[in-house]
């Protein structure tokens, strides 16, 4: 018995096109004359290029819903209506088989109604790369995204749709790019009527992106009573 050759990326047009959306973001958008800002997205567009160019073996996942996955055609349909329509239309290709997933050992029943992410590229595919991860987070309306850092991973958040905000400092329009170095604490809150989806990279180690240990900061509150 033959045994099937398996799919490359180059074999799955739908993925490889959504691929180049996050290139086409990392590649031509604005770091705001921020020199941080500048040098992520050249690690992000050259570690991106150089998997692109290896065109991996494509690693076969489930298909798996969360809760807030209800909320992933309305945000595609205010992503396709913006700025960042190119990458909403990618991503609708293959909403069918993104892996959502929670990332924590335990998270609260609160929570697990109002977020996922699925990753895209990186160490748990569907396109395997050690030193990037590339992925999307999904947030139901009125969501707040509890204080967490990430030890050793340089993160970006690029706003796909959906109003959101960060350490409640400003709010965010789609187009919209948030860097966050290894280690800093944020807090991410939505807005009360829409979703909000964003696109995300994060650069680090490998052994760290292969294991990234999330958790989420405890509160001083939850701190002191527990001292």
């Amino acid at each position: 018995m033959t045994t099937p050759t398996p799919l490359r990326l180059k074999d799955c047009p739908d993925w490889l096109y959504l691929l180049r959306e996050f290139d086409v973001l990392y590649r031509h958008g604005s770091a705001g004359g921020s020199p941080a800002i500048r040098a992520h997205r050249k690690v992000v567009r050259d570690r991106l290029s150089a998997a692109m160019a290896r065109n991996p073996e494509m690693i076969e996942r489930e298909g798996m819903r969360k809760p807030v996955s209800a909320h992933l055609p309305r945000a595609l349909d205010l992503g396709e209506r913006a700025a960042m329509q190119g990458m909403a239309r990618a991503l609708r290709e293959v909403k069918d088989a993104l892996t959502w997933e929670y990332g924590y050992e335990r998270i609260s029943k609160s929570l697990a109604q109002k977020y996922a992410y699925c990753e895209i590229l990186g160490p748990q595919g569907p396109v395997h790369c050690e030193n990037l991860i590339l992925g999307f987070v999904l947030f139901a309306p009125n969501t707040t995204y509890p204080q967490h850092s990430h030890k050793e991973i340089e993160e970006s958040y690029i706003s796909i749709s959906g109003a959101w905000s960060e350490n409640n400092a400003a709010v965010f329009a789609p187009g919209s790019l948030i860097l966050n170095r290894p280690g800093d604490e944020h807090r991410i809150t939505t807005g009360d009527h829409d979703p909000c989806l964003l696109a995300y990279a994060w650069a680090g180690p490998e052994a760290r992106l292969s294991n990234p240990e999330m958790k989420l900061t405890r509160t001083r509150r939850a701190s002191s009573e527990q001292g």
